[in-house]
């Protein structure tokens, strides 16, 4: 018992060293982390990030978003932080802090904001959390979680003490949490409201990414995945939750003498954006995969869903009992495509037979692989082109099914192959068009005339701030997809 008081008198002074006073709330906050430790933290993150991720390739859009966020920070309760904000080539719907002011927006989310304080809402949301030192409240919470399990389990001898409380840290820092989420936003709209732009544009953000929530449940019970949402999304429609509209509204005690005007330089700035996948990624279009650098086309069943990953395809049916993966990697030996299954799955293979594609030869059979489903007969083939090997592997969540999806499985083997003159076009990637809304446009109408493949109007309407229902206004911007 002795010892236990020992380690718990020991462990009380350690986080009364730790104490530091938060900029935000003048209050002391438990952490393990000097600002400079905190910043040194930011750094090395950042470089591991942008090993992830490319900075997209647009510098008036680049230096607009950081002219936005010197504004908010100059007024931020971090002024001395020099804050450093990256654009990013990705798809995703997101934005994220890291400690010590470096925060990152991506252009998939940028696609659905339509006026510059919203973009700012945005960034201003981001910009509290680095205030207000939330990262770095969490990364001492899970220090001290394993100080804790470790005095714990060293003195008690309590078996299985330090994976509890392991499992307990892994719980608080699943995210940052409704409260740090709400502060972040009460201090985004002070930033908003000190720099001239309305506070209550933070409730239009969360308004947006609300929207892209629900169309998301839908698209994933069509899909029969779990939905995805971006970080903060509170569980009721802002326009219902009380407590959000009053830590924003809040802010207009320091709304500011001069009010910025919204010029349209931000709506000016998306058009031409790209939307979705980069051509450096390839572009989906309908059940057909485009790649323009590879200089490659594959065609997939029809309904089947394709997601494109940085280094891989995996393809899977609307029931999700069937996935294809298709990947491509170097070859490292001098070997027949046969072959090189046989080195990489063994010598047991069956249903084979040569690959002959309009532009390419390999080998393909059917032999025991790990899949999804677990280790089991799985389809592979290997397509062979100069020193790169194209890897498709086609699995099934039990033989019949095997069976049933060959020779759809085949089918997609059998259409890889070089990009024909007239397909050039089709790789490349979805632009976002500025134009002005007609008299009598509407969702449906422009969705006829969309290359987007599916639920073009939900998405016509997303992109413009206008989900569920509404509707072009006349003389207006709108955006459309070309």
């Amino acid at each position: 018992m002795n010892k236990i008081y020992l380690a718990l008198v020991i462990f009380a002074a350690a986080c009364l060293t730790g104490c530091a006073t938060n900029p935000v709330t003048g209050k002391q906050d438990f952490v393990l982390m000097s600002e400079e430790q905190e910043i040194n933290l930011g750094r090395q993150a950042h470089q591991q990030i942008m090993k992830q991720y490319s900075a997209y390739e647009n510098p008036a859009l680049q230096d607009y978003v950081s002219s936005i966020v010197e504004r908010l920070s100059a007024k931020s309760h971090r002024e001395n932080l020099i804050f450093h904000v990256t654009v990013l080539d990705s798809p995703q719907v997101n934005a994220f802090a890291l400690p010590g002011g470096y925060i990152y927006i991506t252009r998939g989310i940028m696609a659905y904001m339509n006026s510059e304080a919203e973009l700012a809402g945005v960034l201003g949301h981001e910009i509290g959390h680095v205030t207000a030192r939330h990262g770095v409240r969490q990364q001492s919470a899970s220090t001290v979680t394993g100080i804790l399990a470790a005095v714990i389990g060293a003195t008690a001898g309590v078996r299985g003490a330090s994976d509890a409380a392991n499992i307990a840290g892994t719980a608080l820092l699943r995210g940052y949490g409704r409260e740090h989420e709400l502060e972040a936003d009460r201090l985004g709209a002070e930033y908003l409201a000190k720099v001239g732009y309305d506070p209550e544009e933070m409730i239009n953000v969360v308004g947006i990414l609300k929207s892209q929530e629900e169309f998301d449940k839908q698209l994933a019970k069509e899909e029969g995945r779990e939905p995805r949402a971006y970080h903060g999304l509170f569980s009721t429609h802002p326009a219902n939750d009380l407590r959000l509209q009053e830590v924003i509204r809040a802010a207009n005690k320091y709304r500011s003498k001069n009010d910025r005007p919204d010029d349209g330089t931000f709506l000016r700035l998306t058009d031409g954006m790209t939307l979705g996948p980069s051509e450096k990624e390839g572009v989906i279009r309908g059940n057909k995969f485009y790649h323009k650098d590879l200089d490659i086309t594959i065609t997939f069943p029809k309904g089947w869903k394709i997601n494109n990953l940085p280094d891989r395809l995996i393809v899977s049916n609307k029931t999700q009992d069937a996935v294809m993966q298709v990947s491509l990697r170097d070859l490292n030996k001098r070997q027949t495509p046969k072959e090189f299954i046989q080195s990489e799955f063994g010598d047991e293979l069956r249903s084979e037979r040569e690959v002959n594609t309009e532009s390419f030869k390999g080998y393909t059979a059917i032999t025991k692989a790990k899949t999804p489903f677990g280790n089991q007969d799985t389809r592979i083939a290997a397509i062979f082109e100069g020193k790169q090997v194209y890897q498709i592997l086609a699995a099934a969540k039990d033989p019949n099914l095997l069976k049933k999806y060959d020779k759809d499985f085949l089918a997609t083997v059998d259409s890889l192959r070089k990009l024909r003159s007239n397909e050039k076009e089709l790789a490349k990637a979805r632009k976002i068009k500025l134009i002005t809304a007609k008299q009598g446009d509407t969702f449906a109408k422009l969705a006829k005339n969309s290359p987007l493949s599916s639920h073009a109007e939900e998405q016509l309407r997303l992109l413009n701030g206008l989900y569920p229902k509404g509707e072009p206004t006349p003389g207006k911007p709108i955006k459309i997809v070309e």
